[in-house]
Parts: C-alpha cells; sequence; structure tokens
C-alpha cells in the first residue's frame, strides 16, 4: 500500500512503485489464503479493500493537497537586460563554472551567459561577444 501512495503523491509517471505495490497487495491477499485458510484469506482481502479505499479517500481530499502543495511562485525572469547596463564588448568574470551555460558577473550584475560550446573555468575574465534575444554568449578574454 505504502508503495502505491508513493507512487500517487511522489513519484508520478514512472508506474513501477505502483507495479510494485499492487503485485505486494496481491502476494499478501494470496499468502492469506494458501497459509491461513480462505477464512482469513477473506478477511485480508476486504480488509486490504477497506484500507485502500480509505487511505485514497483522505489522500485525494483537497486539504491534504494543500497542506503537501507548494505555495510559493516564481516571480523573477531570467535575463531581462537592460541595454544601458550591458553592451556587447563589456567585461566580466564567470561565477559558476561555464560548459555552454553558467552564471558570471558583468558591471557588478549576475545573468546567465552561454560560451559557442566551449568550456570556461569559474573566476575567468570573460568578454560579451553577442547579445541576442535576451541571450548573452561571451567567449574568454585573452
Amino acid at each position: 500500500m505504502i508503495f502505491i501512495i508513493l507512487e500517487i503523491l511522489v513519484i508520478p509517471g514512472h508506474a513501477v512503485f505502483g507495479i510494485l505495490g499492487f503485485i505486494m497487495m496481491t502476494i499478501g491477499i494470496w499468502q492469506a489464503y494458501s497459509v491461513y485458510g480462505s477464512t482469513a484469506g477473506h478477511y485480508t482481502l476486504a480488509a486490504t479493500g477497506l484500507l485502500t479505499i480509505i487511505i485514497l479517500y483522505f489522500s485525494l481530499r483537497s486539504k491534504t493537497w494543500k497542506k503537501i502543495m507548494l505555495k510559493s511562485e516564481v516571480k523573477s525572469k531570467v535575463n531581462v537586460i537592460d541595454e544601458k547596463k550591458l553592451k556587447v564588448g563589456d567585461t566580466g568574470k564567470t561565477v559558476s563554472k561555464l560548459s555552454t551555460v553558467g552564471k558570471a558577473l558583468i558591471n557588478g550584475e549576475f545573468y546567465e551567459v552561454h560560451t559557442l560550446g566551449e568550456f570556461i573555468d569559474e573566476e575567468t575574465e570573460i568578454i560579451v561577444e553577442k547579445i541576442s534575444f535576451n541571450k548573452i554568449i561571451v567567449k574568454p578574454k585573452i
């Protein structure tokens, strides 16, 4: 049952835990019938069905979802470039390793910058080569 709840609430889309949970529930019910007899098997089947319905009911209530739902909103934007602050030819320094994309400090502002396929180490001096559609292309300053 825990695997099925994990599948529904935590790891949706992969179905592995849901299938494992269903298989384990089925094996448990089958074991109850084969080891303890039909009376215990019926009780196990009824209890499993009842618990499944109760857990699904409480899991799918809106109050339950509100408790685990992320309430923060993303209000920032990536690279809203002020053309007065950033121009082609400006220099700066990488804050992170640029594996074609990373962060850099240019003219006192942090930007997400791109390279043309090259890798640039952290703390390397860079120069703005091109700005197009809010995408900043940089290269190492030589």
